[in-house]
């Protein structure tokens, strides 16, 4: 089903020729153990299951484990009343909408589709945001139901799954098998192993990357929905701003979700964190924004 969430071109292409990469280190991968003699039907049907469990569940999966409930408009009216408006302008089904009782200030959306999408905000951006602001960010994250970001980086996160999995039976294997008919030759399983790491680390940095350019995209888009790309800049500073001043053991506990979240929740000074974010820097993304104000003439 269309919206009226604009697209982005470049964007686009590098989004698909990461998935492309992605696609050609699974084919690579798989080569590489049927030459190497390994049945890995077992670990494929693992990894699979495992997959299509977090794609049809990762609307309850994620407020499970964020503590978010379901809120009605009479519970929320504002909160309900701004997804409406977003809803209507992108011509698109209205979400599900959740709070989670966080002081950490964020927001994200989760749901394979547009049908079983929710979109959740935390006590803490609702306390610290304005209704202009709030929008903005809301925005952001209808963008991601809409252009089914959840279902995407589920699928591109397929590879890593099966990579960690294939290192975990060669360890479990204790390096056994070895080539040349047992005479001293490498074990098979070392092989594996290593061939598994590797795989692991690069599908590891092509999903981040096309995280972030997902992150960019909606960005955009949620900024051209409402026309006020200053609104949605404001948000971004003001959150990760205010994260600075949460207690870092609330931070590390929210950091598992950072790739759902609309600003990951680092701790300060985590430069490798930074280094490998599911987000791009906040810098990036106020430049792209302060670009689109450029275009539309105003903020």
């Amino acid at each position: 089903m269309g919206t009226w969430f604009a697209s982005d071109s470049g964007l686009t292409r590098r989004m698909v020729v990461t998935m492309f990469l992605l696609g050609l280190l699974y084919v690579a991968f798989v080569g590489v153990l049927i030459a190497l003699g390994v049945r890995a039907l077992t670990v494929l049907v693992l990894a699979g299951g495992l997959l299509l469990v977090q794609y049809f569940l990762s609307d309850r999966i994620a407020l499970f484990a964020m503590h978010g409930r379901e809120v009605s408009p009479q519970e929320a009216p504002e909160l309900h009343g701004l997804i409406d408006r977003l809803c209507a302008l992108a011509d698109m089904p209205k979400p599900r909408v959740a709070i989670a009782d966080s002081d950490v200030p964020n927001a994200f959306a989760t749901g394979r589709n547009q049908k079983r999408a929710v979109v959740c905000v935390t006590t803490g951006i609702l306390r610290r945001l304005e209704p202009q602001e709030l929008e903005g960010v809301l925005a952001h994250e209808l963008s991601h139901v809409a252009h089914r970001d959840v279902a995407v980086m589920t699928i591109a996160s397929f590879l890593g799954i099966v990579a960690g999995l294939m290192t975990r039976f060669a360890l479990y294997a204790g390096f056994g098998g070895r080539r040349d008919n047992g005479q001293g030759g490498v074990p098979v399983g070392l092989i594996i192993m290593f061939v598994s790491l590797v795989v692991y680390a690069v599908s590891f940095l092509l999903t981040r990357a096309l995280s972030r350019y997902r992150e960019l995209a909606a960005d955009r888009a949620g900024a051209l929905l409402t026309q006020r790309p200053s609104a949605l800049a404001s948000a971004l500073t003001k959150v990760t701003g205010d994260m600075a001043r949460i207690p870092t053991t609330d931070l590390r506990e929210a950091a598992p979700f950072n790739a759902f979240y609309f600003a990951p929740a680092l701790a300060r000074g985590e430069t490798l964190a930074n280094l490998f974010s599911t987000h791009p820097p906040l810098e990036r993304r106020l430049e792209l924004l302060a670009s689109i104000s450029k275009q539309l003439g105003r903020g």
